[in-house]
């Protein structure tokens, strides 16, 4: 075609490994508890792992399954599946046996990594696709699985294994959605995009990261902080894990003030732990230059807190797994903590390097500025699409765009706000009412600690609003007194009519609080019946 070469040969991933333990041999990789791996013996073992599993058939394309609370050879095993070419399929460790090997059965993969602690995960996959090589991780449990990982790597200590041609549009990684809003969908990122989305992590997100930089990892490696962590990997800069798979606020201050940590990626609901918890004041937490938070909204009242005891050190991002978490970015500068003018109150900031958003309505048609729909953006981080779902990616993309399915509108500097996702929009008396809003009003009151507001039916008004609250300890607040607080706040049509307070919001395994979770435990405790609101 026009004498242009018709392959698009990149960089294997794995070659950020490589690179480091030929540059900074000796420099630390990995640190978890007192153990330090450095660069070259990170290399040295994922060769052999990658050796280990190509020995037991592994080969370009073939998936892996990885189902593992974080440890190192969770983060060597991504490394191994780039370096064959392989793809990598991490789960969620929260999952149920029967979740595992549903998507086991949904990837097709070829072999399975289980950390030690899941025999049971181990044998529902095994029951569900017989064919599958089992291999635990983490060691313990004699007799689990086919093989266990640490004697695969001693016994292919030593071996060589270079990393496998790829092009840019070959799979290395299949990043599961949540599956919040139905059967999760595995979408498919290749290694020409995420050389991309790192390049563009490190320029928006983390500038100036270097090999003195270090990371601490709060969060599942199975999902964003894998990515962020691959952004650390690429700058030689070591990643610290939490000692145990239980988040311990006052041991991440800890390994912060010891390791002189630099930045963490974690999600809004774990931010807000970490800055209320009296460990923050505790700890020199003052080597923290970027603390990177995504995957749910932020409400202005927490926004402060974190940053009165941080310091000037917030970055937001808005991005979709689908879209590798590269959207939108509200870098420090932008993070004010008093309100006016320039705090640019509930943006999500602005378009990320490279990417192009566009609000478009229902027929596709692009919305001028100020005006809300959906939220659509083009851009090389955009995954290839969802693996063997033709119907789902009939759905998520028109014209090119991808359909991200939230709600929002751009101002007219080009800063996004997003009102709601659109599975979360309610019709009351034929006015959409989108719950985020809502939600960051009542924040303010003072009392409530966290909320979520959505719409159920109504035989009057097809829909109405119910607000599900988390008081802040000591604070005492009853429905009625907030419903007349609201009222003076909110305009009348959006005021919830119902109002609950529970100790606690149901969560995902990410930290999120999914609306289906919500209106599920509302069912359960009886508490959807047409009436006048109650606590409960």
């Amino acid at each position: 075609m026009n004498g242009l070469p018709v392959t698009r040969r990149v960089m294997n991933l794995s070659h950020f490994l490589t690179r480091n333990a030929r540059r900074l041999p000796n420099h630390p990789g990995l640190i978890w508890g007192e153990r330090i791996w450095t660069w070259a013996e990170m290399e040295a073992r994922v060769t052999a792992m990658a050796a280990a599993l190509a020995a037991r058939g592994a080969a370009k394309g073939d998936r892996i399954l990885v189902h593992s609370k974080n440890c190192n050879e969770m983060f060597e095993s991504m490394f191994a599946a780039f370096r064959l070419g392989a793809v990598w399929v991490p789960t969620n460790f929260r999952l149920l046996p029967d979740e595992v090997a549903t998507l086991a059965q949904d990837s097709g993969a070829k072999i399975f990594l289980c950390h030690a602690d899941f025999p049971d995960h181990a044998a529902t996959v095994r029951k569900a696709t017989s064919d599958i090589d089992v291999i635990s991780l983490g060691g313990g449990a004699a007799g689990f699985g086919n093989a266990d990982i640490d004697t695969l790597i001693e016994a292919h200590k030593g071996a060589q294994a270079s990393a496998v041609a790829v092009e840019h549009d070959d799979p290395c990684w299949f990043f599961f959605t949540s599956g919040t809003t139905g059967r999760s969908k595995a979408a498919v990122l290749t290694h020409g995009q995420m050389a991309f989305v790192v390049n563009n992590h490190l320029c928006d997100l983390v500038p100036a990261t270097t090999e003195e930089d270090a990371s601490l990892v709060v969060a599942p490696l199975s999902h964003g902080a894998g990515i962020h962590q691959l952004n650390v990997v690429a700058r030689g800069a070591p990643t610290i894990l939490l000692p145990t798979d239980r988040f311990d606020v006052d041991e991440a201050f800890r390994l912060i003030e010891r390791h002189r940590v630099t930045n963490l990626f974690t999600v809004p609901t774990i931010l807000k732990m970490l800055v209320e918890h009296p460990a923050v004041d505790r700890y020199d937490h003052s080597s923290l230059r970027y603390v990177i938070y995504a995957g749910a909204p932020m409400y202005r009242a927490d926004q402060k807190v974190a940053l009165a005891k941080l310091g000037p050190v917030l970055v937001q991002y808005f991005g979709l797994g689908e879209v590798t978490g590269n959207i939108t970015v509200l870098p420090t500068r932008n993070h004010h903590i008093e309100d006016g003018p320039e705090a640019r109150l509930g943006t999500c900031g602005f378009e990320r390097t490279g990417m192009q958003i566009s609000i478009q309505d229902i027929e596709g048609r692009e919305l001028p500025a100020g005006e809300t729909g959906e939220i659509c953006v083009i851009g090389p981080a955009v995954f290839a699409g969802y693996y063997q779902n033709p119907e789902a990616n009939a759905k998520a993309f028109r014209d090119g765009w991808f359909l991200t399915g939230d709600v929002g509108h751009m101002d007219a500097e080009g800063y996004l706000y997003i009102t709601g996702r659109t599975s979360d929009k309610y019709i009351s008396g034929g006015s959409n009412i989108y719950p985020r809003e809502i939600e960051e009003k009542i924040l303010t009151q003072g009392a409530i600690a966290e909320v979520a507001v959505l719409g159920v039916p109504d035989p009057t008004w097809g829909e109405v609003g119910v607000a599900v609250c988390v008081l802040r300890p000591g604070a005492n607040l009853d429905e009625a007194e907030l419903i007349a607080w609201m009222s003076e706040h909110i305009a009348r049509y959006k005021v919830p009519k119902r109002v609950f307070f529970w100790d606690a919001l149901p969560k995902s395994g990410y930290g999120k609080v999914p609306k289906r979770l919500v209106r599920d435990e509302l069912e359960a405790r009886g508490l959807l019946k047409p009436a006048t609101g109650a606590s409960a």
